[in-house]
């Protein structure tokens, strides 16, 4: 398969932006990790005295046992889908695989029956599939945290760059660019750290998660103590009380937790777009490419539209994962296989945004000279400080006086400044406000950058 033959973009056209993942998502990769989990279950078993019938590996034997998914490779995935032909099963297909590998080597073939010994596919796929998401969501991690990076630089060089507030997409009380750049750093980075606290669990218990056939076998073994230090060497929590499957409760809690990051990104590439579409911000030109097929003129925000369908994909995944995963018919019903497998690919069109995201960052410029133009145009925003001066020396039906003069229209600097000097009220209070402009009414703005951006 190529980029041009490929069904999905993730592995077409985007495969290199996402190439990291491969080696953690894909069929092989699952593989790997299965093998991971089955030959270091092996190892487990040899460890507990109580189960004699499989001795203590030696240093050599734990080397080459290890080295079968160290260097788990294409090829030899190819040979256990080979298998998969016959069994029409994926996990035992690994198995046999696994028990083929075992049995050329004279000091470990008596001990190939405890391949997979009273485990159930679950037990292997709950563990893959966890350590999957781990190391995936650090690239994922990676990359928010170099978005973070990049707003945090913009914020705080834009800290002090008066910018007219919309609300309602209506001229409203001045802002600043640094201090609306900071505000969706400070809620990225809420959201990244309460995604680092998590830490994924994990079922080793058998078939409906009683440890049935264990106990039948090795009466004297503690299984359920044996199970939780196994599932800690990978560094996981152990799910103590189970169906035949891991509930997945703590895999949506992640789902959720990268959904609402995402989120919050695709907000900030909705904000870019407009304030590009404003002309707040200016898109640098980049030597030969091209913006429209027949308007040479045109630079487009691409890198933030990018991102925005691209995090509906994720998230239209991680959100369904979320709530499917949960839930299961009894003891088990297989639903939850198909689904799980696409875990992949919703980080990669997670990852995929972020990047997107990051490159539209770094092509952009505030235009300070629009922002001024804006903001002189827009001398009816000091309505709300003028209002709220008067209120507070007793002013007689301030706000309504304001309302009267100014909802729905445009007033000029000279106009308003006609108004002030009108008013009966004392200097200080009128030289207070014929001092205000647009452009220094931002209030705690550029402080509440330097304050809480650290």
């Amino acid at each position: 398969m190529s980029q041009l033959t490929a069904i999905s973009p993730l592995d077409g056209r985007y495969q290199n932006e996402i190439k990291e993942l491969s080696p953690i998502f894909s069929e092989s990769a699952l593989m790997k990790y299965r093998l991971r989990v089955e030959v270091e279950y092996l190892i487990a078993l040899s460890k507990e005295v109580k189960i004699k019938e499989v001795k203590g590996f030696s240093d050599e034997d734990r080397v080459y046992l290890r080295t079968i998914y160290e260097k788990f490779d294409t090829r030899e995935a190819e040979r256990v889908k080979k298998i998969e032909k016959t069994t029409n099963h994926d996990v035992k297909s690994l198995e046999y695989y696994l028990k083929e590998k075992i049995i050329k080597i004279k000091g470990l073939k008596d001990c190939v029956e405890f391949v997979h010994f009273g485990l159930t596919s679950e037990d292997v796929n709950n563990l893959a599939y966890s350590l999957m998401l781990k190391d995936g969501v650090s690239f994922y991690q990676s990359s928010v945290g170099k978005l973070l990076v990049e707003l945090k630089s913009l914020a705080v060089k834009n800290r002090q760059t008066a910018l007219l507030s919309l609300t309602h997409g209506q001229p409203a009380s001045p802002t600043t660019v640094g201090k609306e750049l900071a505000v969706f750093y400070s809620r990225i980075f809420r959201h990244l750290n309460h995604l680092k606290s998590f830490s994924l669990e994990a079922k080793l218990n058998g078939a409906t998660g009683n440890y049935a056939s264990f106990l039948v076998a090795y009466p004297n073994v503690d299984w359920p103590a044996l199970a939780k230090n196994f599932i800690e060497s990978f560094g996981l929590n152990q799910t103590p009380l189970t169906t035949q499957i891991e509930p997945h409760d703590c895999l949506a809690a992640v789902y959720d937790c990268l959904a609402r990051i995402n989120n919050i990104v695709n907000d900030l590439n909705k904000d870019m777009w407009l304030y590009i579409s404003r002309g707040i911000f200016k898109q640098k030109k980049i030597s030969g490419e091209v913006g429209s097929s027949t308007m040479p003129h045109k630079v487009n925000p691409i890198y933030f539209e990018n991102s925005e369908g691209n995090l509906g994909l994720a998230n239209s995944l991680l959100r369904f994962m979320s709530d499917k995963l949960p839930i299961s018919r009894w003891q088990r019903d297989l639903s939850d296989s198909t689904v799980i497998r696409n875990q992949g690919a919703a980080l990669g069109y997670s990852l995929l945004a972020i990047k997107s995201t990051l490159k539209g960052l770094s092509r952009i410029e505030v235009d300070k000279n629009r922002i001024a133009e804006e903001l002189n145009s827009h001398w009816e925003v000091l309505a709300e400080p003028i209002q709220v001066v008067l209120r507070k020396i007793g002013y007689e039906k301030p706000y309504e006086k304001l309302k009267e003069l100014m909802r729905g229209e445009k007033i000029s600097k000279a106009g308003l400044r006609q108004f002030i000097r009108s008013l009966k009220i004392a200097k200080a209070e009128k030289d207070q406000l014929l001092k205000l402009s647009p452009e220094k009414y931002i209030g705690l703005a550029a402080k509440l950058v330097g304050r809480y951006i650290k």
